[in-house]
């Protein structure tokens, strides 16, 4: 990768790292415009001004756009949602991974014997 291609990805993640950057476009991948109520809704445990900070930042960087109707992908950002599809396959099969993992430490844990203090 070139340090220019590096330069890219790192700007981009750092717009995506923002705090609900992501589930702003996860909530539009679908393709249907969204008011900025049921934006809100979709996203989920953001804060109008947060919420309109991202709106910003997201239509800065040409990834949603607004019309008359609501918020949506532009093309651009259509792309980078079809691309995070991945995630949504990846991420049942690290979740199964993670309770796995997890109920292992509890089981490891209690079947470890207790020393009496000395």
């Amino acid at each position: 990768m070139s340090a220019k291609d590096n330069a890219a990805v790192i700007r981009l993640f750092d717009l995506l790292e923002a705090r609900y950057a992501l589930r702003v476009i996860w909530a539009l991948r679908d393709g249907h415009p969204q008011t900025f109520r049921l934006l809100q809704d979709s996203v989920g445990g953001v804060t109008p001004n947060t919420l309109n900070t991202r709106l910003k930042e997201l239509r800065a960087a040409r990834l949603i756009e607004h019309d008359g109707e609501g918020y949506r992908l532009t093309s651009q950002g259509a792309d980078l949602a079809r691309r995070l599809l991945e995630v949504q396959q990846f991420a049942p099969k690290w979740s199964q991974q993670q309770t796995r993992a997890a109920a292992t430490a509890t089981a490891l844990a209690q079947s470890e014997p207790t020393h009496p203090p000395a």
